[in-house]
């Protein structure tokens, strides 16, 4: 069944008006025909099991016939801080992310990041990669669009995880997977969640040390060492798993 996102105005009793591009897509993409069953989110913990009731100018109108909550969403939300990789390496990270139910993505300019990217290209990108996170949340039956935040900088990103609860650092010359366990362990549903993955070429030691400074736990995830496209999903399927172990 195809899914789409709405806001909670689009929602009037038994009746959602879907506008805007989705409707072009239904219509002469998808090809929907009046009477054909669709799923709606509206981003704030409910979905709707909606029927096409019919088309009109640059507007779909959908009968409501069944209201449920979503239990699709995470009971933590979950912030990757993703160090600025080269080539289209963010393009499957945003996709795989909102995958496994991460809350938002915060791209970010560390100190080894290779990428640059100037006001312009920086929007269009945030832009492209915001598209993947909608299509990546269509698919994977997401409550709501998880946010792709614009490029920051090292200290912007330590000075907005300073608002979370627990903060995460994988970094390859860590050691003791005791630790990291425990450390995983103690972490409660409900709480906010950040974490801080290098680009390829890792974190710089002064990065690891003002993030521990704010506050960030160091932890080690194996003897082997991952990509940066890697690490992050790694991080992220651990915590579902053990987020949704009740």
């Amino acid at each position: 069944m195809q899914h789409f996102f709405v806001t909670p105005s689009q929602v009037e009793g038994d009746s959602i008006r879907i506008e805007g591009a989705d409707v072009n897509h239904m219509k002469n993409v998808l090809r929907m025909k009046v009477g054909e069953a669709v799923m709606i989110s509206d981003g704030n913990n409910l979905k709707y099991r909606c029927r096409i009731a019919g088309y009109e100018e640059e507007c779909a109108v959908l009968r409501v016939e069944e209201e449920m909550l979503v239990d699709t969403e995470l009971p933590s939300k979950i912030y990757l801080f993703q160090g600025l990789p080269k080539q289209d390496k963010m393009e499957l990270i945003v996709q795989k992310a909102v995958e496994l139910g991460v809350c938002q993505v915060i791209p970010v300019a560390m100190k080894r990041s290779v990428v640059k990217l100037d006001e312009k290209k920086a929007k269009k990108k945030a832009e492209r990669w915001q598209q993947i996170a909608e299509s990546a949340a269509k698919q994977a039956g997401r409550g709501c669009i998880p946010e792709v935040q614009p490029v920051i900088s090292y200290r912007e990103a330590l000075s907005k995880a300073a608002e979370l609860n627990v903060l995460l650092l994988p970094y390859e010359l860590a050691e003791g997977m005791k630790t990291t366990k425990e450390v995983i362990r103690k972490i409660l549903p409900g709480q906010s969640i950040g974490i801080f993955i290098g680009p390829e070429g890792g974190f710089e030691r002064e990065e690891v040390e003002q993030a521990m400074e704010a506050g960030a736990q160091v932890i080690t995830l194996g003897k082997r060492i991952l990509r940066t496209e890697t690490a992050g999903l790694t991080v992220l399927s651990i915590l579902m798993f053990h987020l949704e172990a009740e």
